[in-house]
Formats: C-alpha cells, sequence, structure tokens
C-alpha cells in the first residue's frame, strides 16, 4: 500500500519513474483494488455534496444502492475494457502495470477533487468555484494520460485513448445511476 500511494504521489507530480512502483503483475494488479476501498469514503462524500440523489422523483435508498453499484463497475470495468486496448497496442505485458497506477492514482485525484469541493463546502460559489472544480477534472483527466502513457510506454495520442475509455464508461455509468435512481 505504501509503495503504491507512493508510486502514485510521484505520477502525481508528473515523475514518470513513479511506474516503477508497480511491479506488470496479476497480483499487483489485484492488490491495488485496495485504492477503491479508500476512494469509497470520499466518492460517498463527493456524490453526497454533489445532490447525486436530488433528481426529481430519486429514491435517496435506490440512487445510494446505484451509486454503489456504479462505483464498483467502473474500477472492475476499466480494469476489464482496457485490457484489449492494451493488447491491441502491443502492451498486453504491461498491461497489470497500467491497471496498479490506474488505481492508485485514483487516490491522488479523489483526495484532489475534494480538496477543491472543499471552498463549497464553506460558502465559495459562482465564478471561483466553477474555476476550481474545471482545475480539479483537468488535473485528473492530465494524471490519467501521463500515468497510461508512463505505464504502458505509449504516446500521447494512444494514452489519451485510455482516458476516453475511462470517460466512457463513467458517462455509461452516470445514466445507468440516474435510471436506477428512479422508482
Amino acid at each position: 500500500m505504501v509503495r503504491g500511494i507512493a508510486g502514485a504521489l510521484l505520477l502525481a507530480r508528473g515523475r514518470a519513474e513513479g511506474v516503477m512502483a508497480f511491479a506488470p503483475t496479476l497480483a499487483e494488479a489485484r492488490a491495488s483494488f485496495v485504492a477503491a476501498l479508500l476512494c469509497l469514503p470520499i466518492f460517498l462524500l463527493l456524490r453526497g455534496i454533489g445532490g447525486a440523489d436530488s433528481a426529481a422523483g430519486a429514491d435517496p435508498v435506490r440512487a445510494l444502492a446505484a451509486d454503489v453499484i456504479a462505483y464498483v463497475c467502473s474500477w472492475v470495468g476499466f480494469a476489464l475494457a482496457s485490457l484489449p486496448l492494451a493488447h491491441a497496442m502491443g502492451r498486453r505485458a504491461l498491461w497489470p502495470r497500467l491497471v496498479a497506477a490506474w488505481n492508485w492514482v485514483n487516490l491522488v485525484q479523489y483526495l484532489v477533487l475534494a480538496g477543491f469541493t472543499l471552498p463549497v463546502l464553506l460558502g465559495l460559489s459562482g465564478l471561483v468555484a466553477d474555476a476550481l472544480g474545471l482545475a480539479a477534472i483537468g488535473y485528473a483527466l492530465w494524471l490519467q494520460w501521463f500515468t497510461a502513457r508512463a505505464a504502458l510506454g505509449v504516446n500521447g495520442v494512444r494514452a489519451a485513448g485510455f482516458v476516453l475509455l475511462d470517460l466512457v464508461i463513467a458517462v455509461f455509468l452516470s445514466g445507468l445511476v440516474v435510471r436506477l435512481s428512479l422508482p
């Protein structure tokens, strides 16, 4: 766990050598899913702040259940969906490293998003709050892109394919959550 966090922090600072903290093994990829457990409370906090279950007619219990199911599906879904993409790029052997690094940098992303949400909780609103939110999202996208590039040793366009894959999964699951939240 300490090694995973240390590697993620290096990547978060734009240091590609952070991927060396992650061995390209299935055991390493599997073990990295502990990051999902660490991120879950932050995810629930962010969903609560964002009013995820405030959609008209949404049942709060169903919304929470749908959010948790989508959360699990997003972590597992990206790992599974990224395998054929890595294989197509001739990087199948490095795919476990990608999964491990991706999972651990997600912890950094969640912490950054929560940190950038703090001013909103303190009453900040308007343009500054929106700019902070946009900056946090931009950083998260960059970090995913940088991590894919470093973990797989691919160019920027190919790394962007993994970011796009993650975004497609997130958009699909968000729509599913809305549908599942309604009675």
